[in-house]
């Protein structure tokens, strides 16, 4: 089977849900894996994640969904996600084998392990509690130096959440994160379910593959940050079973993969902004190849070499990519500024100028901005 551009395209697109989901939870559970980001430009990446599928809404919604309802959870999946409750076996083998950081915090948990038993002892009793709630060991400083976990405690309670021994109960005002046990959050049926790790990774392949429509091995690994020879073992599993179906793309090298119930739908009508981690766009390699669309983001970049600006946005326009927008939230005087605009080559400048300038109105209304 071989699909020309636009096929695979319109594919990926219809995937991911863009501009064509219903609810929130429907959205964050058809990607599978919800990036989080607290870049405050604009607004936190993975608030935006959603807005570009269902449009304007409620943002308590989504934390609810995660932090009271908890029907998502977060773990590292892509990085730090959310991701379906019901997917937290799948990432157990990666909870087992979790290295602490930052990379020398082993030596220094080794070192003070009766605190970090007494961390655990006090969110059974406490909990949810956040690293600000916790005092450091006797005669260590509060402080880590040069990493972003910022606090002795902090950095206790990360490792014990990478290994899975807390769970994140809450994100609190300053997006600090609160753990607690994780039968407090996850359901028992789903602790209870155990899978080797050929058999999670599986599952993981199969979720990237629901969520690309169509896409390479490099692209499916990269979902969940797996190893590519995995990745590869599981491919082959998957095709075994018929439950992925290997086909190619015009244009592309590498071998692509779809899921047998893949259908090609009509294009994608109406403009949406995309975050710089959402999936469709996080594999830089996958954005060119798909959409023809060169994306780098520029935050770490110094100003003079940049060449698109700081926080820019792509715009999705009837479903290709055909512009980008460096925005910014100016929420001192209550305006959304559109510090820059580009046109990828070939777009209609005018009628994609318009549809940019509807899409500012609409960020800005369901942000509380005017427009600027």
């Amino acid at each position: 089977m071989k699909l020309t551009l636009d096929e695979a395209r319109r594919i990926a697109v219809a995937a991911q849900g863009l501009l064509g989901m219903s609810s929130v939870e429907d959205a964050v559970r058809r990607i599978g894996v919800l990036q989080i980001d607290f870049v405050n430009v604009l607004v936190p990446a993975h608030f935006l994640i959603p807005y570009a599928r269902v449009g304007p809404y409620d943002r308590a919604e989504l934390h609810d969904l995660v932090y009271k309802k908890y029907r998502f959870t977060e773990q590292w999946a892509h990085e730090a996600s959310i991701i379906p409750v019901e997917h937290w076996p799948l990432l157990q083998y990666r909870r087992d084998s979790h290295r602490v950081r930052p990379w020398n915090f082993e030596e220094q948990l080794a070192r003070h392990e009766g605190y970090a038993q007494w961390v655990l002892d006090e969110v059974k009793r406490r909990g949810p509690l956040s690293a600000d709630d916790l005092p450091p060991p006797d005669g260590v400083a509060r402080k880590l130096d040069a990493v972003w976990m910022g606090t002795f405690p902090r950095a206790v309670l990360e490792a014990h959440f990478g290994r899975g021994a807390v769970a994140a109960a809450n994100r609190l005002p300053n997006y600090a994160r609160a753990y607690n046990l994780p039968h407090r959050i996850v359901p028992k049926a789903i602790l209870k379910q155990k899978l080797t790790k050929e058999q999670a990774q599986c599952e993981l392949i199969g979720v990237a593959a629901r969520a690309h429509g169509v896409a390479t091995a490099h692209d499916l690994a990269d979902y969940h940050r797996m190893p590519i020879g995995e990745a590869r073992v599981a491919i082959a599993a998957l095709l075994a079973e018929k439950r992925l179906e290997a086909i190619s793309v015009e244009g592309w090298k590498d071998t692509a993969y779809i899921t047998p119930d893949t259908e090609c739908s009509k294009q994608m009508q109406g403009g949406t902004f995309l975050s710089p981690f959402d999936p469709p766009v996080w594999r830089r390699p996958r954005a060119e190849r798909l959409f023809h669309f060169e994306y780098r983001i520029e935050i770490y970049t110094p100003t003079e070499k940049r060449r698109w600006g700081y926080y820019v946005l792509p715009f999705l326009l009837d479903g290709k990519l055909v512009a980008r927008a460096d925005l910014k939230a100016d929420r001192k005087e209550g305006k959304l500024d559109v510090l820059s605009m580009h046109f990828e080559k070939g777009a209609r400048v005018p009628s994609v100028r318009a549809a940019l300038k509807a899409e500012c109105g609409r960020l800005a209304d369901w942000l509380g901005l005017s427009r600027k």
